[in-house]
């Protein structure tokens, strides 16, 4: 399940450094290119939640093997395409089949797991969500560089398919097809109860709010932010309070919501949404930023731009398997120091990199402090929220995690993204010294998001 996760989490990022060379081999314009990178979130966030919800009624097993063989498929169309506007297409697929399959993962975790042993897998969870997304970045540039068999870009696709046919093999015979499907019960009335629906009108509004939101921040930048673009984001938020209102109306009738009124109402969960999502939009800003900056600014290879992440990826791992091992007396702690080490950390990356300079003793330890922090604000967290969740809602508390984890990394590409090119252009002429200027904007606000997050979590909280 993990090994899946990671495989579709590499495609969030796996795409940027091939970018340069889809564009010139497809003809492709900048946003053909934007497309091809965000097609996959779009729809990998739009249908999240009715992931979840289709593992619950139908079984966490055999959901993530069709999301696996749905993504698997999309991903040899990607490699084989010949234009770009039929690689977004398969793009838009392929997030389709990752929002089948990573769903499934917290679900199973959530129902298999008790104890220590569940915290234990989340650790492994966590770990493969942020190390993934550093991963992707150098998995791309070593297949980009390498070239394979004269297929340029192609193999950062293709990769996928043996893989995924292992995991296909493997998943069939390990896990269970029919794994936490619902069926029909008795109530203690005596009364049959019907296994929960799938909320069709509650996945329209949602669906639509999300697709409202995300499409402006992924092509807003590249289009100069026209009018349509905060039209649409103000229409996200007015069917975001429409779909909320709905939920709330369905849950008092009895219904069954796409996201339950309980989960979100339960201890700490407000405050974990809001620092996933915090911790996430940091980890996509400070990747993006970092990328437009060594391949842009300072020319680095496909191959050495990748291996930029690779102590940040390896330290986020190493801390988001251990940190449970640290003393007791720590552990309360942890999310907010890892945030005050992410403020205290990615200054240190733009001083690095200050004046065009290519950094030195202090970048890599720079690297290694937002690795920790990232780690600490993110793994702590997601544990901390599922504790309390009862296994008839881990589908709900799932769906939710994972759509605000992968909204939080498209807001942080966007917002931090933009900051970084609207900066690098007021500045004139590009070049190392105007991008390590840029650069050194975006990470002191990448900063204060981190500060933010960080005095959220010591707010005391009503029980």
């Amino acid at each position: 399940m993990l090994a899946a996760q990671f495989m579709a989490l590499l495609d969030v990022f796996i795409v940027n450094v091939a970018a340069p060379a889809i564009g010139s081999d497809l003809h492709a314009s900048g946003a053909d290119l934007q497309l091809v990178i965000a097609g996959y979130t779009i729809t990998y966030s739009v249908l999240l939640i009715t992931g979840a919800r289709l593992g619950d009624r139908l079984g966490h097993g055999r959901v993530h093997l069709a999301g696996l063989a749905l993504f698997t498929a999309a991903s040899l169309a990607c490699g084989l395409a010949g234009g770009a506007g039929a690689l977004i297409v398969f793009r838009l697929v392929q997030g389709a089949g990752s929002a089948l399959m990573i769903p499934q993962v917290l679900s199973l975790i959530q129902r298999t797991f008790t104890g220590e042993a569940r915290v234990r897998a989340l650790g492994a969870y966590s770990a493969v969500i942020a190390v993934g997304a550093a991963a992707g970045q150098v998995v791309g540039g070593v297949l980009v560089s390498a070239d394979l068999f004269g297929a340029g870009w192609r193999p950062v696709f293709l990769v996928n398919v043996p893989v995924g046919a292992v995991l296909l093999f493997v998943g069939r015979r390990v896990l269970p097809r029919d794994g936490g499907a619902q069926r029909p019960r008795t109530s203690g009335a005596g009364a049959r109860v019907r296994p929960r629906g799938l909320d069709l009108p509650g996945l329209v509004l949602l669906g639509a709010a999300v697709s409202l939101l995300t499409v402006p921040l992924v092509l807003g930048q590249e289009e100069d932010w026209p009018l349509w673009a905060w039209l649409s984001l103000a229409a996200s938020a007015v069917l975001l309070a429409v779909f909320c209102g709905y939920e709330s109306r369905l849950a008092r009738r009895g219904g069954a919501p796409l996201i339950t009124p309980r989960v979100l109402r339960l201890p700490g969960m407000g405050l974990a949404v809001f620092q996933v999502l915090a911790v996430m939009a940091v980890n996509g800003g400070f990747l993006f930023a970092l990328t437009l900056h060594v391949q842009g600014g300072l020319g680095y290879s496909p191959l050495r731009a990748g291996l930029t992440f690779a102590p940040t990826a390896a330290v986020f791992g190493l801390v988001g398997l251990t940190w449970r091992r640290w003393p007791a007396s720590w552990q309360r702690w942890l999310t907010p120091s890892g945030f005050v080490l992410i403020a205290l950390s990615v200054p240190g990356v733009a001083l690095a990199f200050r004046g065009g300079h290519d950094g030195g003793a202090l970048l890599y330890l720079a690297y290694a402090g937002v690795g920790v922090g990232l780690a600490l604000g993110f793994s702590p967290t997601l544990t901390g929220a599922l504790a309390a969740v009862r296994p008839e809602d881990a589908a709900d508390a799932s769906g939710l995690l994972a759509t605000v984890a992968q909204l939080g990394q498209l807001i942080g590409v966007a917002a931090f993204g933009a900051l970084f090119l609207n900066r690098l252009e007021s500045l004139g002429a590009p070049g190392a010294y105007t991008s390590s200027e840029a650069l050194s904007a975006c990470m002191y606000a990448l900063a204060g998001t981190a500060v933010a997050a960080a005095v959220a979590g010591l707010v005391p909280r009503r029980r």
